[in-house]
């Protein structure tokens, strides 16, 4: 028979190895992102654009708040995650535009 702790502890290692593998695809994969929207901040810079586009960002919360419901996400927090990278994004364009 299976002591219980011991069982609990084999059970949380199991769900803390598979936290620390999404964390390296989350951080890897913004990365990508970030390559992406750097890129996106350099185009608009040499073709002067600005480096908001409040009608894009509007359509990606509102298509991010519908993934986070069908990926049982709190939408709240889908939204004020993206948020959080539209304002870091529009950081580095305001960058390349100096």
């Amino acid at each position: 028979m299976t002591n219980p702790v011991t069982q609990a502890a084999a059970l949380l290692k199991d769900h803390r190895e598979s936290i620390d593998r999404l964390d390296a695809i989350l951080v890897y994969t913004l990365g990508e992102r970030f390559k992406h929207t750097q890129a996106v901040g350099k185009l608009k810079a040499q073709h002067d654009l600005p480096p908001s586009d409040p009608s894009r960002e509007a359509a990606q919360i509102a298509r991010l708040e519908d993934l986070a419901e069908k990926a049982d996400l709190d939408p709240d927090f889908a939204k004020a995650f993206l948020n959080f990278i539209i304002q870091e994004v529009i950081r580095h364009h305001k960058k390349h535009q100096s």
